[in-house]
């Protein structure tokens, strides 16, 4: 049972990992191409 709740909350911190990364990742792209636009 233990191991089963490790799992699990391994698969939910990995889950949270890969979301705020890709939060992360989005929003600093949204960030680079609004210093291109400010650039041009």
């Amino acid at each position: 049972i233990r191991k089963d709740l490790e799992r699990k909350a391994d698969w939910i911190a990995l889950k949270a990992f890969s979301l705020g990364k890709s939060l992360f990742t989005g929003n600093s792209k949204s960030f680079f191409v609004q210093q291109k636009n400010l650039q041009i």
